[in-house]
């Protein structure tokens, strides 16, 4: 099939779209149950098991690893009619997943094996979703709202680190961590139940037998690694995504709690007020995007993402001080995620063609993603033989020289993405 797409207007405004808003309230809930148990498995394995700190690399490790087959996995998803159905499972399998935990904890059961499982059958189911939403928010909006969506659903998700942390601190005090999973588990059959209801005009797969799996993987890793703006943007990410799992959020968490000692509810209200960064972020990358270009926004947002964990490592004095080093640490970088994330996803989406798309995500997502768990061990025997704050220390510096990449390309001089099908920018004029 054509790698061209056919495009509807775009709306005066998406609130006025009601699959995306339907979209939209689906992913935001599930933005919030996701950072109570981000919250919660590493204070599981900390508080109630005591675990070490490769225990606790290996946890964020394990949620990752499946990433590792993401080129085979978008290769199939690719090849699947139905992504919103796969998107649907993969949600409702999540949730029972999940489940397991708090009845494990009635049962007074739950051990580190069963919060590695947890971690490695979820991870999996998302990226059997990741794949499978390239392709359905494609279609979804038409390419000149490609920026604004997602800077509404980065909002959401920046919103939901505002709010879902301080949330998950206070459940997991009250609950205790493993209870607190349930509503991690409940906003995925939300999430789904909505997804479900969203029906977006996917392309047809003409492709009756089609080639092999491993053919269609090839595929899409050629075109990643063939397309200037595609590899660019791939050797960034990947570069800041291993750096900055050296530490990851469970050894973060592990330094707030051991180094830092502040109590949960202290830990998450700090990384709830510094996530308000990313929420300005998320709504000021449009506004950034128009005034300097879609490509500087990426280059500065891969700047200020990584650099403030050097401030981290630097906290010290009173509590109140270590609290607020911590939350202006996260607010910088979350900022920085958001204007990086924002434009590099909507640029992505405006270059890859349709019959690509999934495959694509597959195979970027084996390297980019796939890295967080060598970043995640690396930083657990980092942290080991060096301690926590030098391994923060190494996550700034090492983080900022991803932007390298980004230089040496033809990104910086993007301006604006096109109006019509894919492949089509617009360079700033020299």
């Amino acid at each position: 099939m054509s790698g061209r797409r056919i495009t509807r207007p775009a709306p005066d405004s998406l609130w006025r779209d009601r699959r995306f808003v339907r979209f939209w309230c689906g992913q935001s809930v599930s933005q919030f149950g996701d950072r109570i148990s981000e919250l919660a498995l590493p204070l599981i394995a900390v508080g109630a098991l005591r675990a070490s700190a490769n225990q606790v690399a290996w946890l964020t490790a394990l949620a990752w690893t499946p990433n590792l087959l993401g080129l085979f996995l978008g290769a199939w998803v690719d090849h699947r009619p139905g992504k919103r159905q796969l998107m649907l499972l993969a949600d409702l399998f999540r949730a029972a997943v999940l489940l397991t935990l708090p009845i494990a904890y009635a049962l007074g059961t739950v051990t580190l094996g069963q919060l590695y499982t947890v971690a490695l059958l979820t991870g999996t189911a998302a990226v059997v979703f990741n794949t499978a939403y390239s392709s359905f928010f494609a279609h979804l909006v038409p390419p000149t709202a490609y920026v604004e969506a997602n800077s509404r659903l980065s909002a959401s998700r920046s919103a939901s680190f505002v709010a879902g942390p301080a949330i998950g601190g206070v459940l997991v005090q009250a609950l205790t961590a493993p209870v607190a999973v349930l509503a991690d588990a409940l906003s995925f059959v939300v999430s789904g139940l909505l997804i479900g209801r969203t029906r977006v005009d996917e392309p047809t797969n003409t492709e009756a037998a089609g080639p092999s799996l491993l053919r269609r993987a090839k595929e899409g890793l050629a075109f990643v690694l063939g397309d200037p703006v595609m590899r660019a943007g791939l050797l960034c990410a990947t570069t800041l995504n291993f750096f900055t799992f050296l530490s990851g959020t469970g050894l973060l968490v592990l330094f707030a709690d051991r180094v830092l000692q502040l109590t949960p509810g202290a830990i998450g209200l700090a990384f709830g007020a510094g996530a308000t960064g990313g929420l300005f972020g998320a709504l000021a990358s449009p506004a950034i995007a128009r005034r300097i270009g879609v490509g500087r926004g990426i280059v500065m947002g891969a700047v200020l993402f990584p650099a403030p964990f050097a401030l981290v490592a630097a906290a010290t004095g009173s509590t109140w001080a270590r609290l607020g080093i911590l939350g202006a640490a996260e607010f910088l970088s979350a900022f920085g995620v958001m204007l990086f994330d924002v434009n590099l996803n909507s640029l992505q989406a405006s270059v890859v063609p349709d019959n690509l798309r999934s495959r694509v995500a597959g195979a970027y997502s084996t390297v980019n993603y796939g890295i967080r768990p060598l970043g995640a061990l690396a930083g657990g025997g980092l942290a080991t033989l060096l301690g926590l704050r030098v391994t923060l220390t190494v996550v700034g510096v090492g983080g900022v020289l991803s932007v390298l990449w980004l230089l040496a390309s033809p990104i910086p001089g993007i301006r604006v993405l096109g109006q019509g099908s894919t492949a089509e920018v617009v360079s700033h004029p020299e």
